[in-house]
């Protein structure tokens, strides 16, 4: 078999048309929380599924919106993999949905679960597809998230900060192999594992009548991670992988984090010695959308021609789990 790279060809993203502005939860929390997102969070706005939109309906629009700019048909993708952890249903996979949807005739499925890092996380699966069996040359990656269904109303660390969305790249098996993918890093802080999440709903508290009392089918934080936490291993394995490419950190030139906290983001810019203005932001508008947020930022950079040919970008995701992901491709 020739040797063979994958190069992102094209990207789409979608969110909900239903907008909740910070002034919403002022009225719902009975006090000021708006001064306080935008101060500390800079988030202005949030999108929420209507009661009848589902994490489907955004894997599905996200999907269109990639095929029509890579201008190729549904019958060209190999593989479709979904990265949520707020999917259509604990079984079969929303992947499994979506392809039937859009009518991708000859495309294999699946869905991944990494948390908010399930979008880099996916990523890497599809170059190693690519990379290891010419049967895969178009494989459409998407990061979804409807978080808004697993919101407890009250509950004011999470209602004011999440929200919906999908973000989708295809990428292309191309003989070209000084670009496309170049590097990548996993991570995995296990320990973390009981810190967030939604435990109720499936094997170890399966649904019944305490499990709806506790509310355990929604969304909790259980302890607060450390905020220095994020900021530490991003920073890590961007060095990591740079290093790897031999290749200078600030010789990149886009960056899209999780955007679970600007402060987090800066942070890393500033320890990493790089202008903050290289890291993609756009938890002003879609408040934080999980493994939604790194597609939908890189769609909104290619669509305004930000990224150049040669142009290195790096994905660098994280979520429950504790899980970490960050790659390094070159346009």
């Amino acid at each position: 078999m020739n040797q063979r790279n994958a190069h992102i060809i094209a990207t789409g993203s979608y969110a909900p048309e239903r907008v909740v502005p910070n002034s919403y939860f002022n009225e719902l929390l009975g006090e000021d929380v708006d001064t306080w997102l935008k101060e500390h969070v800079q988030i202005y706005s949030r999108r929420w599924c209507s009661e009848y939109e589902s994490t489907a309906d955004l894997v599905e629009q996200a999907c269109r919106n990639a095929l029509t700019a890579a201008k190729i048909s549904p019958d060209d993708i190999d593989l479709l993999i979904v990265a949520t952890d707020t999917p259509e249903y604990i079984s079969p996979s929303t992947a499994s949905v979506v392809q039937y949807r859009l009518g991708l005739h000859h495309a294999a499925t699946f869905d991944v679960n990494t948390a908010c890092a399930g979008f880099v996380a996916a990523m890497d699966i599809a170059v190693k597809f690519i990379k290891a069996d010419e049967h895969y040359n178009n494989v459409l990656v998407v990061g979804a998230y409807a978080m808004s269904k697993y919101l407890q109303e009250k509950d004011k660390k999470t209602i004011t900060l999440f929200a919906d969305g999908a973000g989708a790249a295809i990428l292309q098996s191309k003989s070209e192999l000084t670009k496309g993918y170049r590097q990548s890093k996993m991570l995995t802080k296990g320990e973390y594992h009981d810190w967030m999440g939604i435990y109720g709903g499936a094997s170890k508290f399966p649904v019944n009548e305490l499990t709806l009392q506790n509310k355990s089918h929604q969304l909790h934080f259980i302890k607060k991670i450390p905020p220095a936490l994020n900021t530490q291993i991003w920073s890590e394995m961007i060095k990591e992988i740079c290093e790897r490419e031999q290749i200078q950190v600030t010789d990149v030139q886009h960056f899209f984090f999780t955007q679970i906290n600007i402060n987090s983001i800066y942070d890393t810019m500033d320890a990493l010695g790089v202008d903050r203005y290289r890291a993609a932001t756009i938890m002003h508008e879609y408040g934080y959308t999980g493994s939604a947020c790194i597609p939908m930022a890189l769609d909104q950079w290619m669509k305004s021609n930000r990224i150049g040919e040669g142009e290195y970008l790096i994905f660098m995701g994280s979520g429950g789990g504790l899980a970490f992901g960050a790659s390094l491709f070159k346009m």
